[in-house]
Protein backbone atom coordinates (compact mmCIF):
# COMPACT_ATOMS: atom_id res chain seq x y z
CA UNK A 1 0.00 0.00 0.00
CA UNK A 2 1.10 2.98 -1.08
CA UNK A 3 -0.13 6.56 0.61
CA UNK A 4 0.11 9.49 -1.84
CA UNK A 5 -0.25 12.64 0.31
CA UNK A 6 -0.96 15.95 -1.81
CA UNK A 7 -0.38 19.28 -0.54
CA UNK A 8 1.17 22.37 -1.24
CA UNK A 9 4.42 23.95 -2.17
CA UNK A 10 5.13 25.02 1.67
CA UNK A 11 5.75 22.97 4.95
CA UNK A 12 2.35 20.81 5.81
CA UNK A 13 1.57 18.88 9.10
CA UNK A 14 1.01 15.93 6.65
CA UNK A 15 4.29 15.73 5.97
CA UNK A 16 5.25 14.37 9.97
CA UNK A 17 3.64 11.12 8.70
CA UNK A 18 6.35 11.07 5.59
CA UNK A 19 9.12 12.16 8.09
CA UNK A 20 8.25 9.31 10.03
CA UNK A 21 8.39 6.82 7.53
CA UNK A 22 11.65 7.89 6.60
CA UNK A 23 13.03 7.45 10.10
CA UNK A 24 11.67 3.85 10.07
CA UNK A 25 13.57 2.81 6.83
CA UNK A 26 10.64 3.29 4.22
CA UNK A 27 10.89 4.65 1.20
CA UNK A 28 9.66 8.35 0.61
CA UNK A 29 8.85 10.08 -2.93
CA UNK A 30 8.89 13.56 -2.96
CA UNK A 31 9.63 16.70 -5.16
CA UNK A 32 12.48 19.02 -5.40
CA UNK A 33 12.65 21.95 -7.44
CA UNK A 34 14.66 19.59 -10.11
CA UNK A 35 12.75 16.22 -10.53
CA UNK A 36 11.27 13.77 -8.66
CA UNK A 37 13.23 11.78 -6.16
CA UNK A 38 13.17 8.60 -4.10
CA UNK A 39 14.25 8.79 -0.93
CA UNK A 40 15.70 6.95 2.49
CA UNK A 41 18.33 7.31 5.24
CA UNK A 42 21.19 7.60 3.82
CA UNK A 43 22.93 6.43 6.27
CA UNK A 44 20.57 3.14 7.19
CA UNK A 45 22.04 0.36 4.35
CA UNK A 46 18.98 -1.62 4.19
CA UNK A 47 17.01 1.24 3.50
CA UNK A 48 19.46 2.71 0.79
CA UNK A 49 19.60 -1.02 -0.56
CA UNK A 50 15.77 -0.70 -1.11
CA UNK A 51 16.30 2.22 -3.39
CA UNK A 52 18.71 -0.08 -5.62
CA UNK A 53 16.04 -2.61 -5.36
CA UNK A 54 13.14 -0.42 -6.19
CA UNK A 55 14.91 1.18 -9.46
CA UNK A 56 16.61 -2.24 -10.31
CA UNK A 57 19.80 0.59 -10.09
CA UNK A 58 22.98 -0.63 -10.44
CA UNK A 59 24.95 -0.84 -7.42
CA UNK A 60 28.17 1.24 -8.70
CA UNK A 61 25.61 3.96 -9.08
CA UNK A 62 26.15 6.29 -6.59
CA UNK A 63 23.08 8.12 -4.66
CA UNK A 64 23.16 11.96 -4.24
CA UNK A 65 22.73 12.63 -0.45
CA UNK A 66 20.22 15.65 0.14
CA UNK A 67 20.64 17.46 3.36
CA UNK A 68 18.60 20.54 4.98
CA UNK A 69 21.22 22.88 6.91
CA UNK A 70 24.95 23.23 5.49
CA UNK A 71 26.06 22.12 8.63
CA UNK A 72 25.31 18.87 7.87
CA UNK A 73 27.93 18.69 4.94
CA UNK A 74 30.87 18.33 7.81
CA UNK A 75 28.86 14.74 9.14
CA UNK A 76 29.19 13.25 5.76
CA UNK A 77 31.87 15.12 4.03
CA UNK A 78 35.71 14.24 5.43
CA UNK A 79 36.98 17.14 4.15
CA UNK A 80 35.52 20.24 3.30
CA UNK A 81 37.82 22.84 1.28
CA UNK A 82 36.69 26.55 0.94
CA UNK A 83 35.77 26.14 -2.39
CA UNK A 84 33.24 24.24 -1.30
CA UNK A 85 31.99 26.70 1.44
CA UNK A 86 31.92 29.50 -1.28
CA UNK A 87 29.88 27.52 -3.71
CA UNK A 88 27.71 26.27 -0.76
CA UNK A 89 26.97 30.04 0.29
CA UNK A 90 26.20 31.01 -3.55
CA UNK A 91 24.01 28.62 -4.67
CA UNK A 92 22.58 26.36 -1.70
CA UNK A 93 20.21 25.71 -1.54
CA UNK A 94 19.69 25.13 -5.14
CA UNK A 95 20.51 22.57 -8.00
CA UNK A 96 24.19 21.68 -7.52
CA UNK A 97 25.53 18.75 -6.32
CA UNK A 98 29.18 18.75 -4.68
CA UNK A 99 31.35 15.80 -4.70
CA UNK A 100 34.07 15.32 -1.76
CA UNK A 101 35.96 12.71 0.05
CA UNK A 102 33.60 10.98 2.59
CA UNK A 103 33.24 10.04 6.12
CA UNK A 104 33.43 6.52 7.12
CA UNK A 105 29.87 6.95 8.88
CA UNK A 106 28.42 7.42 5.36
CA UNK A 107 27.55 3.71 3.87
CA UNK A 108 29.46 2.25 1.11
CA UNK A 109 26.27 1.29 -1.08
CA UNK A 110 25.29 4.74 -0.85
CA UNK A 111 28.42 5.66 -2.71
CA UNK A 112 28.51 2.93 -4.92
CA UNK A 113 31.69 1.95 -3.23
CA UNK A 114 33.29 4.98 -3.63
CA UNK A 115 35.66 6.88 -1.40
CA UNK A 116 33.74 10.22 -2.37
CA UNK A 117 30.26 11.32 -1.04
CA UNK A 118 27.78 13.56 -3.93
CA UNK A 119 25.88 16.07 -1.75
CA UNK A 120 23.27 19.36 -2.14
CA UNK A 121 20.38 21.12 -0.46
CA UNK A 122 17.36 21.14 -2.28
CA UNK A 123 15.72 24.72 -2.53
CA UNK A 124 11.99 22.87 -2.81
CA UNK A 125 10.11 23.84 0.19
CA UNK A 126 8.59 20.36 0.84
CA UNK A 127 12.09 18.59 0.18
CA UNK A 128 13.53 20.74 2.92
CA UNK A 129 11.07 20.74 5.47
CA UNK A 130 10.64 16.87 4.70
CA UNK A 131 14.16 16.12 5.45
CA UNK A 132 14.30 18.55 8.38
CA UNK A 133 11.26 16.65 9.74
CA UNK A 134 13.46 13.43 9.75
CA UNK A 135 16.21 15.14 10.79
CA UNK A 136 18.14 12.18 8.98
CA UNK A 137 20.53 13.02 5.61
CA UNK A 138 18.25 11.34 2.72
CA UNK A 139 19.76 9.69 -0.19
CA UNK A 140 17.57 10.50 -3.32
CA UNK A 141 17.91 9.69 -6.52
CA UNK A 142 15.13 10.21 -9.20
CA UNK A 143 11.82 8.39 -8.50
CA UNK A 144 11.68 6.49 -11.52
CA UNK A 145 12.62 3.02 -12.95
CA UNK A 146 16.22 3.05 -13.79
CA UNK A 147 17.04 3.93 -17.17
CA UNK A 148 13.96 5.39 -17.64
CA UNK A 149 12.85 9.15 -18.16
CA UNK A 150 13.02 11.14 -14.79
CA UNK A 151 9.74 11.93 -13.22
CA UNK A 152 8.47 15.85 -12.92
CA UNK A 153 5.17 14.68 -11.54
CA UNK A 154 3.58 12.48 -9.12
CA UNK A 155 1.66 10.79 -11.28
CA UNK A 156 5.20 9.72 -13.00
CA UNK A 157 5.89 8.33 -9.79
CA UNK A 158 2.84 6.52 -9.75
CA UNK A 159 3.01 5.32 -12.41
CA UNK A 160 6.66 3.78 -11.70
CA UNK A 161 5.98 3.01 -8.25
CA UNK A 162 2.66 3.00 -6.56
CA UNK A 163 2.10 -0.51 -4.62
CA UNK A 164 6.18 -0.74 -4.44
CA UNK A 165 6.63 2.07 -2.15
CA UNK A 166 5.16 3.62 1.42
CA UNK A 167 4.75 6.93 0.52
CA UNK A 168 4.31 9.70 -2.72
CA UNK A 169 4.36 13.23 -1.58
CA UNK A 170 2.74 15.18 -4.38
CA UNK A 171 3.68 18.64 -4.13
CA UNK A 172 2.84 19.53 -8.54
CA UNK A 173 5.20 19.83 -11.36
CA UNK A 174 8.85 20.59 -10.41
CA UNK A 175 9.87 23.95 -11.64
CA UNK A 176 13.03 22.94 -13.38
CA UNK A 177 12.65 19.97 -15.07
CA UNK A 178 16.13 18.08 -15.07
CA UNK A 179 18.43 17.18 -12.02
CA UNK A 180 21.11 18.72 -10.39
CA UNK A 181 24.60 19.68 -12.06
CA UNK A 182 27.04 17.65 -9.84
CA UNK A 183 30.43 19.29 -9.57
CA UNK A 184 33.85 17.01 -8.69
CA UNK A 185 35.65 19.10 -5.86
CA UNK A 186 38.45 16.42 -5.55
CA UNK A 187 40.79 17.65 -7.62
CA UNK A 188 43.07 20.99 -7.93
CA UNK A 189 40.25 22.39 -10.25
CA UNK A 190 36.58 21.76 -10.05
CA UNK A 191 34.88 19.00 -12.87
CA UNK A 192 31.73 19.15 -13.64
CA UNK A 193 30.46 15.23 -14.20
CA UNK A 194 26.97 15.87 -14.83
CA UNK A 195 25.52 19.36 -16.17
CA UNK A 196 21.95 20.51 -14.39
CA UNK A 197 19.82 22.67 -13.40
CA UNK A 198 22.23 25.06 -12.20
CA UNK A 199 24.08 25.77 -15.57
CA UNK A 200 27.96 25.88 -15.95
CA UNK A 201 28.38 29.72 -16.72
CA UNK A 202 27.17 30.35 -13.15
CA UNK A 203 29.47 28.41 -11.84
CA UNK A 204 32.38 29.71 -13.70
CA UNK A 205 31.52 33.47 -12.54
CA UNK A 206 31.85 31.75 -8.62
CA UNK A 207 35.03 29.48 -9.00
CA UNK A 208 36.67 30.24 -12.25
CA UNK A 209 37.90 27.73 -14.48
CA UNK A 210 35.93 24.03 -14.65
CA UNK A 211 37.47 21.45 -16.56
CA UNK A 212 34.00 19.20 -18.13
CA UNK A 213 34.30 15.35 -17.63
CA UNK A 214 33.74 13.74 -21.39
CA UNK A 215 30.71 12.27 -19.80
CA UNK A 216 28.65 15.69 -19.20
CA UNK A 217 28.93 15.74 -23.30
CA UNK A 218 27.22 12.57 -23.82
CA UNK A 219 29.89 10.21 -23.59
CA UNK A 220 30.02 7.47 -21.19
CA UNK A 221 31.99 6.62 -18.39
CA UNK A 222 34.32 3.69 -17.06
CA UNK A 223 32.85 4.58 -13.32
CA UNK A 224 30.30 6.27 -11.95
CA UNK A 225 31.49 8.73 -9.92
CA UNK A 226 27.92 10.99 -10.26
CA UNK A 227 24.60 9.39 -11.09
CA UNK A 228 23.95 9.42 -15.05
CA UNK A 229 27.29 8.66 -16.16
CA UNK A 230 27.58 5.20 -17.12
CA UNK A 231 24.83 3.75 -17.85
CA UNK A 232 21.49 4.56 -19.92
CA UNK A 233 19.36 7.11 -18.85
CA UNK A 234 16.29 8.96 -19.27
CA UNK A 235 15.02 6.67 -22.35
CA UNK A 236 11.29 5.57 -23.01
CA UNK A 237 9.94 2.47 -24.96
CA UNK A 238 10.01 4.27 -27.90
CA UNK A 239 13.33 5.18 -29.94
CA UNK A 240 14.76 7.85 -29.46
CA UNK A 241 16.38 10.18 -32.26
CA UNK A 242 17.68 13.48 -31.93
CA UNK A 243 18.45 16.20 -34.66
CA UNK A 244 21.03 18.74 -34.00
CA UNK A 245 22.15 21.59 -36.48
CA UNK A 246 20.99 25.32 -37.33
CA UNK A 247 17.45 26.01 -36.43
CA UNK A 248 15.88 25.51 -40.03
CA UNK A 249 18.14 22.87 -41.09
CA UNK A 250 16.88 21.18 -38.14
CA UNK A 251 13.10 21.82 -38.77
CA UNK A 252 13.09 20.59 -42.35
CA UNK A 253 14.96 17.03 -41.57
CA UNK A 254 12.37 16.52 -38.61
CA UNK A 255 9.67 16.71 -41.69
CA UNK A 256 11.42 14.08 -43.92
CA UNK A 257 12.09 11.78 -40.77
CA UNK A 258 8.87 11.83 -40.58
CA UNK A 259 7.98 10.50 -43.64
CA UNK A 260 10.36 8.36 -43.91
CA UNK A 261 9.57 6.33 -41.10
CA UNK A 262 5.72 6.47 -41.88
CA UNK A 263 6.46 5.29 -45.44
CA UNK A 264 8.44 2.15 -43.09
CA UNK A 265 4.49 1.44 -41.21
CA UNK A 266 6.35 3.37 -38.18
CA UNK A 267 4.19 5.49 -35.78
CA UNK A 268 6.10 8.68 -34.93
CA UNK A 269 6.05 11.31 -31.95
CA UNK A 270 7.76 14.52 -32.44
CA UNK A 271 9.30 16.84 -29.38
CA UNK A 272 9.97 20.08 -31.17
CA UNK A 273 10.47 24.03 -30.35
CA UNK A 274 7.72 24.28 -33.46
CA UNK A 275 5.15 22.90 -34.56
CA UNK A 276 5.79 19.35 -36.75
CA UNK A 277 2.85 17.14 -38.42
CA UNK A 278 2.90 13.35 -37.01
CA UNK A 279 1.18 10.73 -35.11
CA UNK A 280 1.54 12.47 -32.09
CA UNK A 281 3.52 15.86 -31.13
CA UNK A 282 4.99 17.89 -27.78
CA UNK A 283 5.76 21.50 -28.14
CA UNK A 284 8.74 21.92 -25.82
CA UNK A 285 8.41 25.49 -25.20
CA UNK A 286 11.07 28.48 -26.83
CA UNK A 287 13.59 28.54 -23.89
CA UNK A 288 16.21 26.47 -22.46
CA UNK A 289 14.39 26.35 -19.74
CA UNK A 290 10.89 26.01 -20.91
CA UNK A 291 12.45 22.62 -22.58
CA UNK A 292 14.78 21.69 -19.86
CA UNK A 293 11.28 21.73 -17.72
CA UNK A 294 8.98 19.55 -20.40
CA UNK A 295 11.76 17.12 -22.28
CA UNK A 296 10.63 14.13 -19.36
CA UNK A 297 7.56 15.07 -19.67
CA UNK A 298 7.41 15.04 -23.18
CA UNK A 299 8.96 11.46 -23.48
CA UNK A 300 7.01 9.84 -21.06
CA UNK A 301 3.82 11.06 -22.87
CA UNK A 302 4.71 10.41 -26.59
CA UNK A 303 5.23 7.09 -25.17
CA UNK A 304 2.10 6.98 -23.65
CA UNK A 305 0.63 7.95 -26.98
CA UNK A 306 2.03 4.51 -28.45
CA UNK A 307 4.77 5.96 -30.79
CA UNK A 308 7.50 3.67 -32.76
CA UNK A 309 10.14 6.25 -33.21
CA UNK A 310 10.30 10.15 -31.22
CA UNK A 311 12.12 12.24 -33.22
CA UNK A 312 13.79 15.18 -30.55
CA UNK A 313 14.95 18.42 -31.28
CA UNK A 314 18.62 19.62 -30.32
CA UNK A 315 18.96 22.70 -28.88
CA UNK A 316 22.23 25.38 -28.68
CA UNK A 317 24.58 24.05 -25.35
CA UNK A 318 24.42 27.30 -23.48
CA UNK A 319 22.56 27.68 -20.66
CA UNK A 320 20.54 25.04 -19.67
CA UNK A 321 21.03 23.77 -23.39
CA UNK A 322 23.85 21.58 -21.94
CA UNK A 323 21.84 19.39 -19.42
CA UNK A 324 19.24 19.11 -22.20
CA UNK A 325 21.38 17.75 -24.70
CA UNK A 326 23.10 15.67 -21.81
CA UNK A 327 19.83 14.05 -21.03
CA UNK A 328 18.37 13.95 -24.77
CA UNK A 329 21.48 12.34 -26.24
CA UNK A 330 21.73 9.58 -23.60
CA UNK A 331 17.97 8.90 -23.65
CA UNK A 332 18.50 8.43 -27.94
CA UNK A 333 21.40 6.21 -27.29
CA UNK A 334 23.54 8.66 -28.92
CA UNK A 335 21.37 8.12 -32.18
CA UNK A 336 22.49 11.76 -33.01
CA UNK A 337 21.84 13.14 -36.96
CA UNK A 338 23.63 16.70 -37.42
CA UNK A 339 22.43 18.49 -40.44
CA UNK A 340 24.17 21.51 -41.71
CA UNK A 341 22.39 24.87 -43.23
Amino acid sequence: MTIVIPMKAGPDKRLKVAARLIREGKLVAFPTETVYGLGADALNEKAVRRIFEAKGRPADNPLIIHIAEREWLFELAREVPEVALKLGERFWPGPLTLVLPKREEVPDITTGGLDTVAVRMPAHPIALELIRLSGRPVAAPSANISGKPSPTEAGHVVDDFYGRIECIVDGGSTPIGVESTVLDLTGDVPLLLRPGGLPLEEIEKVVGRVEIHPAAKGIEADVAKAPGMKYKHYSPNAQVIVVEGSREAVQKRIDELVQEFRRKGLKVGVMATEEHEADAFFHLGKTAEEVARNIFRALRELDKAGVDVIIAEGIEEKGLGLAVMNRLRKAAGYRVIRVQG
